[in-house]
C-alpha cells in the first residue's frame, strides 16, 4: 500500500479501543491514576463521568510539572482526587477525521496521544503518535 492511499486512512481505522489503555472514572485518587498508567505503560489515563463524557486527562509529563509546582509532600498529592490535577480542556479528535490531520494536529499540539471523543464529547478510544505514523508511512 502506498503512503499516498495512506493519507486518507481515518482517525477510527487507527485508535487504541477503550480497552486497552486507562479509561478511569472521575472519582479516583491520583495515587490510583498512576499506577493505571503503570499498568497500560502509555504514559496516559482518560478521566470519563459515569457516562463516558471525557472529563479530563493525566500524562506522565503533567504528572512531573505538578510534582514540581505544587511542593507539597507525595503522600498528601496521592491522596488528592485524580481530576484536581488533570488537562481538563485536552486537545480531542473525531473518530471520523483524517489521520494525516491529526498527526498535523499532535505535531501543532506537542502531544503524542489525542483522545478519541464524538461530538457530545464521549470517549471513543486513543490516538496514539507511534501507530498513526507507522500506518501513514507504511
Amino acid at each position: 500500500m502506498s503512503t499516498e492511499n495512506n493519507k486518507n486512512k481515518l482517525v477510527s481505522e487507527v485508535m487504541i479501543p477503550l480497552e486497552k489503555f486507562p479509561v478511569l472514572k472521575q472519582k479516583i485518587i491520583f495515587k490510583e491514576a498512576l499506577e493505571a498508567m503503570s499498568k497500560y505503560n502509555l504514559g496516559i489515563a482518560c478521566i470519563v463521568s459515569t457516562d463516558g463524557i471525557l472529563l479530563g486527562l493525566v500524562t506522565d509529563g503533567d504528572v512531573r510539572r505538578k510534582i514540581l509546582k505544587i511542593q507539597k509532600p507525595f503522600s498528601a498529592l496521592f491522596v488528592d482526587d485524580a481530576l484536581d490535577h488533570c488537562i481538563k480542556q485536552p486537545v480531542t479528535i473525531k473518530s471520523d477525521a483524517k489521520l494525516i490531520d491529526a498527526i498535523e494536529l499532535m505535531e501543532k499540539k506537542h502531544v503524542w496521544d489525542l483522545p478519541v471523543v464524538n461530538d457530545s464529547g464521549k470517549l471513543l478510544g486513543l490516538l496514539h503518535l507511534h501507530p498513526a505514523v507507522k500506518t501513514i508511512l507504511s
